[in-house]
């Protein structure tokens, strides 16, 4: 799926990632990461049917933005200065198309399938995490060193087990030709992670630290015992 965008093509050229990324809605789409499962109606993906309408959503978002927040701040795993990884699951995604829906006033079934169809690949399956990248580039300076130093950065990140495996994040090939020039990179990527069983439960097991091996970009982070256990939530 080529990726989407908004009328003055946000996911189209670098930009700063705000400040606590990954805490709003990202406007516009990111691309639809292929699953590897086939089965579209996966128990964790969302349907019609979990998707308020505008002004049901408007009596639970109260309630719903902080519990997302949190959970985005349990999740979220910095990488030296710059770097952030936000992984997703079932509820960062619904708040997602909840609030696409409420900014951009979408109210029919179409509209809503549309936004479906989209985000729920980076809701993980068994044995997948799925993360949003964040470059949290704040100054035009800091944009002009690091966007042109950090091209390819998003086929750079690992995830180190105890067992010794190393996973790689994958991304999706019209996601890179979308957001990925030869002379620059963007400041947000969509990543997924695919385990095996064995790989689940050394991650279960195990320390697992995050890496990032690109040239230009050497950094390491322990995953905190928090975030383990939500990832391992994630992958079971």
């Amino acid at each position: 799926m080529p990726p989407r965008q908004h009328g003055h093509h946000r996911a189209d050229r670098p930009h700063a990632a705000p400040p606590a990324a990954g805490d709003g809605p990202r406007l516009r789409h990111p691309p639809g990461v292929t699953s590897v499962r086939s089965d579209a109606l996966s128990r964790r993906k969302l349907g019609l049917a979990d998707i308020a309408d505008v002004r049901a959503y408007e009596r639970e978002r109260d309630e719903f933005r902080p519990h997302v927040i949190e959970l985005k701040r349990r999740r979220r795993v910095h990488l030296g200065t710059i770097v952030t990884l936000v992984f997703e699951n079932r509820d960062t995604i619904r708040f997602q198309i909840q609030e696409m829906a409420r900014v951009e006033k979408l109210t029919t079934d179409a509209e809503i399938q549309i936004e479906l169809d989209t985000y729920n690949p980076m809701v993980p399956e068994p044995g997948q995490l799925c993360a949003t990248m964040f470059l949290e580039l704040t100054s035009d300076e800091q944009m002009r060193e690091w966007l042109s130093k950090l091209v390819n950065v998003e086929n750079s990140v690992l995830l180190d087990l105890a067992n010794g495996d190393s996973v790689r994040a994958v991304v999706d090939e019209q996601h890179q030709e979308g957001l990925t020039r030869d002379h620059v990179t963007a400041a947000v990527h969509y990543l997924r992670f695919e385990l095996t069983d064995a790989q689940v439960e050394s991650f279960a097991t195990g320390p697992v630290s995050i890496r990032i091996d690109h040239p230009d970009y050497l950094e390491v982070t322990q995953l905190s015992d928090t975030a383990h256990a939500e990832l391992l939530a994630d992958l079971r």
